[in-house]
């Protein structure tokens, strides 16, 4: 080798060139370009510099580096004139790493990685004539002298299961949704309406003439966006998009935070997936999975020869219910990486929110664990503290640098400000799931019509804490598998009564304070358990029953979408009144639901029994006209259609502590609702 290409001379000359700061620009493809008039090095072999400054290193180790998605991973770019690729993964405690991939023949001593002086543990390099579409992996020996083979944490793209080296890609794509990002600041707030359609991307739909029948990201924008906006849906969640390996896992085993699953595209098919639905006016909401991560060889787990990214201590770090592994909150590496994450989801993603998973095993060290099975915190609570700081951070972050965002925690527990500000002493997020609206919710609807009198109380009980939290009623995928039946076969009765049921328990749902979430297949009462294997049962909308839920569930949502009442105040005390809550006997409630005016007052009326109640007479918000405006008994949804109420006109008649009443007829099974003329 002559002096001139020796490895201490590159080294000097590639630490000068980054000591002088060279000027970075970016083309439309946001490919990095390092300018100079240094002589060209050698190609065959890993050029050793850094796109880390010291405040970068500084900010990784306080745990505040929130955009650390634009230092690891892999990059393409050009240095010395040269386009090729720059890697950089964190391994403290390995004594080798290199780079394998097809561009050296999977070799891992050809490709080395240099550790930087500062101990960060970040190792990094910049290998030449590489870019987009190239697998690789980085080999990394520990210091024990553990041989391993694993993906990159950072990638944005990987291979499609069952293999498992991740690719170089980049995130360019040139969107068109500046409108929405703009609009969204008035729409996506808590103070509008928010109906959510939850959808598992692999078995919405499937393509059955195809080899692979998966539906790709960019063949969804033409069937799932038209669809999403027909029902008048607000909201679509996906169940886990980034990569995960193992399918049945429904995502929520994730092994790449970074990289958009390729079993239904690239990372810019997703996107315009996404744009298509703000478009659309829709907003798209992300499952997010902070709380666990799975213990694939080639994933996070283990990932230098030690408990890097999960507790050393598996009390902490082990979760018993998923078999997988417990992020270590309390070190400040592992937060910058989550963080990141979520950050990055919401940046190039143009993500609208993002659902939390499995909150209720993050806060919590005794989740799932027998009596020493853990230890207690410092303070010899239960209450997992490094967890509670996270999320704080987390929340404060996504609402500092996003506007017209939310975060929703799906967490089960009383834990209290949950969806509270953290300067309040609250977790920070926007909403909370309202499990316990859903279990006795379902409960109730689950008893026969004759015994109900006797549970009056499961079904009115909500209202007493409603308000204590911002929250979302999710009829979630978790209640449609594992033997738990179908929605509608959840229901009691002849097939009439349990689509009656159904409709009556869509109706309660979207009266009821709060925002809605509606998993696919719901809203047309799939009858059997949902597969991910196959696809939704589409063929049921030929039939009369699944039709006429369709159309129940379109009006609904086109209901709340017009009615201020029903969204305006969804948080507030002030947005709901009891007319009758104590008419066990009849299985009837009534309620008036309020917005920002008087002339938007709605009274809601439900029958809960298959017998109609002929001349019901109920208290009124006003005296005046007053006229229905919705009723789920309606032919069109293959109700009844036995009574219509057309206009009411209030009588000086007080009763439940109203100076006027109006008598209506109340259909079987079924929600009416009223406005003022």
């Amino acid at each position: 080798m002559s002096k001139k290409n020796s490895p201490d001379k590159e080294d000097k000359i590639a630490k000068k060139v980054v000591a002088k700061k060279p000027a970075v620009k970016k083309t439309s493809k946001t490919l990095n370009i390092i300018q100079t008039t240094t002589p060209a090095l050698p190609t065959n072999r890993v050029w050793h510099l850094s796109r880390f400054t010291d405040f970068d290193i500084s900010l990784f180790k306080q745990g505040r580096h929130y955009k650390l998605y634009e230092k690891m991973g892999a990059h393409v770019m050009q240095y010395l004139g040269i386009t090729g690729t720059y890697f950089a993964v964190w391994a403290p405690n390995a004594k080798y790493v290199s780079v394998t991939g097809n561009f050296n023949g999977w070799d891992k001593g050809s490709h080395p990685l240099s550790v930087r002086w500062d101990e960060s543990g970040i190792w990094e390099g910049f290998v030449p004539n590489i870019g987009n579409g190239e697998a690789y992996k980085y080999f990394i020996e520990s210091v024990t002298g553990e041989k391993l083979e694993k993906a990159d944490p950072y990638a944005l793209r990987c291979e499609e299961p069952p293999k498992t080296a991740s690719i170089v890609w980049d995130t360019w794509y040139e969107w068109q949704d500046d409108n929405w990002l703009e609009t969204r600041k008035k729409t996506n707030v808590l103070n509008q309406p928010m109906s959510v359609y939850e959808v598992h991307f692999g078995s919405w739909a499937r393509n059955l003439d195809a080899v692979d029948d998966f539906i790709g990201y960019r063949e969804m924008a033409e069937k799932l966006v038209p669809y999403v906006k027909e029902m008048n849906f607000t909201h679509v969640e996906f169940m886990p998009l980034m990569e995960h390996p193992f399918y049945p896992s429904w995502g929520y085993q994730i092994t790449g935070y970074f990289a958009a699953s390729s079993r239904y595209g690239t990372p810019q098919d997703l996107m315009y997936l996404i744009e298509q639905f703000h478009k659309n006016d829709i907003a798209v909401i992300f499952d997010w999975v902070p709380s666990h991560f799975p213990g694939d060889a080639h994933g996070l787990y283990n990932f230098d020869g030690t408990h890097l990214y999960e507790h050393a201590d598996m009390r902490k770090g082990f979760h018993p219910d998923w078999k997988s592994y417990i992020f270590n909150y309390g070190r400040n590496e592992v937060k910058s990486f989550l963080i990141s994450n979520a950050i990055f989801l919401m940046e190039l993603y143009h993500i609208d929110a993002l659902r939390v998973d499995a909150v209720a095993s993050m806060l919590y060290l005794d989740y799932s664990r027998k009596h020493g099975e853990w230890e207690p915190n410092q303070f010899g609570g239960r209450e997992n503290l490094e967890a509670i700081e996270f999320l704080k951070e987390f929340n404060e972050a996504i609402y500092k640098y996003f506007d017209g965002v939310q975060t929703i925690a799906e967490e089960s527990t009383s834990f209290t400000g949950v969806s509270r500000p953290t300067y309040a002493g609250g977790l920070g997020f926007g909403q909370k799931w309202m499990m316990g609206w859903m279990n006795d919710t379902i409960k109730y609807f689950e008893k026969d019509p004759a015994y109900r009198v006797y549970h009056h109380n499961q079904i009115t009980f909500s209202t007493n804490y409603a308000f204590s939290e911002n929250f979302m009623l999710p009829l979630s995928h978790d209640e449609v598998v594992y033997g738990k039946q179908s929605m509608v076969y959840k229901m009691p009765g002849n097939e009439w009564q349990q689509f009656a049921n159904l409709r009556a328990l869509y109706a309660y749902m979207f009266t009821h304070p709060g925002t809605k979430l509606m998993f696919m297949g719901d809203e047309f009462a799939q009858t059997s358990e949902w597969n991910l294997a196959q696809s939704l049962d589409w063929h049921l909308l030929q039939y009369s029953p699944h039709k006429g839920m369709s159309q129940l569930v379109k009006a609904l949502n086109l209901l709340y979408k017009s009615e201020p009442a029903l969204y305006q105040k969804s948080f507030e005390s002030a947005g709901f009144e009891w007319i009758i809550n104590n008419d066990a006997a009849n299985s009837v409630l009534v309620y008036a639901r309020k917005g920002n005016h008087a002339y938007n007052d709605l009274l809601v009326a439900i029958n809960l029994t298959p017998v109609p109640r002929k001349h019901y007479r109920f208290g009124t918000t006003q005296a005046g006209v007053w006229y229905e405006i919705f009723n789920s008994d309606n032919t069109e949804y293959w109700g009844s259609g036995q009574v219509t109420n057309q206009e009411k006109i209030s009588e000086a008649y007080s009763i439940h502590g109203k100076a006027h009443s109006i008598v209506v007829d109340l259909p079987p099974l079924a929600m009416v609702v009223f406005k003022k003329r």
